[in-house]
């Protein structure tokens, strides 16, 4: 089991230059479970993100892990507890999957500590995780969109952290692809009690596999609970600007967003 972690934020301002994309949050990340962040585009998701994991000094405000402020943790301390893995990532040119992957163990070595037989554990168990222990001596730049997603997804795996942030890990992934890794973080979540934050885009997988819906609207937090607290038919009004209805998913039992568009105006179901 890991051990439970701390991570929130308070009064942040964040941005770039002299923008401000979000705007005196404050907002605490309930330990051992999966929180998705969901929001319209530009809302400030990534950057929220990107500042949680220490890539994104704030403007005003702070990140605490564990009451420490994280844009004052040394890097490698901070990448033996937090994993990120970032949109769009970049892999070294020429770089196999094995060797990928095998970077997520970088927190793990020292100056004079040599590659460990549970370092090997660490990458074979992420590469069977994610499903391309059949790709582990290809050329990441052979790979598709989806297999290349997977396998950074392995990378954060290998690096065996107590919390992982995650900004839209079902990116280029069929729709098959994309519950296969979602039940994978939940197996992790479930099993190790790993903290799983994720951005994600699709407001129905985000209902069905977290615990915890944050949404962002209007450079700051709109809402913050679960998901039915959270994926109401207002809040997606506010939020979204779409009109929808709200009803129960037939396999989770969680809420269910269904847009209503200007040619389909029947009822369906029973408003949220």
């Amino acid at each position: 089991m890991t051990t439970t972690h701390a991570l929130a934020v308070e009064e942040l301002t964040i941005g770039y230059g002299d923008r401000a994309v979000i705007t005196s949050l404050d907002l605490v990340i309930p330990p051992g479970e999966i929180t998705a962040i969901v929001g319209a585009n530009a809302c400030g998701k990534s950057t929220l993100l990107r500042s949680m994991s220490r890539l994104l000094a704030p403007k005003a405000g702070r990140v605490l892990l564990d009451g420490k402020l994280v844009h004052r943790t040394p890097a490698k301390e901070l990448a033996r507890v937090l994993g990120l893995l970032p949109q769009s990532p970049l892999a070294p040119e020429g770089i196999t999957v094995t060797e990928l992957v095998g970077r997520g163990r970088h927190p793990h070595q020292g100056i004079l500590t040599r590659w460990r037989r549970e370092d090997d554990e660490a990458v074979a168990a992420a590469l069977d995780a994610t499903s391309t222990a059949d790709l582990a001596d290809r050329s990441v730049d052979e790979l598709s969109g989806g297999q290349r997603q997977r396998v950074w997804i392995a990378m954060v795996l290998a690096q065996q952290t107590d919390l992982l942030l995650l900004d839209e890990p079902t990116t280029f992934l069929d729709v098959s692809h994309q519950i296969e890794v979602l039940d994978l973080l939940t197996d992790l979540n479930r099993t190790r009690g790993t903290t799983i934050v994720m951005v994600l885009h699709d407001l129905n997988l985000a209902a069905r596999y977290a615990d915890h819906l944050v949404a962002l609207a209007d450079g700051g937090l709109y809402a913050a609970g679960t998901p039915e607290e959270v994926l109401t038919a207002d809040g997606v009004r506010a939020t979204f600007g779409l009109e929808c209805r709200i009803i129960e998913d037939p396999v989770s039992g969680k809420p269910l967003m269904v847009p209503v568009g200007k040619h389909h105006t029947a009822a369906v179901g029973k408003a949220g």
